[in-house]
């Protein structure tokens, strides 16, 4: 999956293509996980930019790749985007360094 240099915005059809998943399921992901938000163009049409592609490239792979739930992705996201606000809080990187395994030690149980 390779996002192309050269656009700053995608429409979602283009989106659904680089990702590999159909539009309905980047409609569905974006009423499960808040840090998708695209805007709308005038026509309506969702207008995704490039923060919105990474962001949607790392909600595949912990769903298919890595096998992760809607609500331990959702978890997961959050606590990343935790550590990159504050990565020298060692206190925080503890806790949710603690969640995600609690997570993991859940999901094989």
């Amino acid at each position: 999956m390779k996002i192309p240099d050269n656009k700053r915005y995608f429409r979602i059809g283009e989106v659904s293509r680089i990702i590999g998943v159909e539009p309905y399921v980047l409609r569905y992901w974006e009423s499960e996980f808040p840090q998708i938000r695209p805007s709308r163009a005038d026509s309506r049409q969702r207008t995704y930019q490039r923060k919105d592609l990474e962001i949607i490239i790392e909600i595949k792979r912990l769903l298919y790749d890595e096998k992760i739930t809607i609500e331990g992705a959702r978890k997961r996201l959050a606590a990343m985007k935790h550590a990159m606000s504050d990565p020298t809080d060692p206190k925080a990187f503890i806790k949710d360094l603690k969640r995600e395994l609690q997570d993991i030690v859940e999901q094989m149980d």
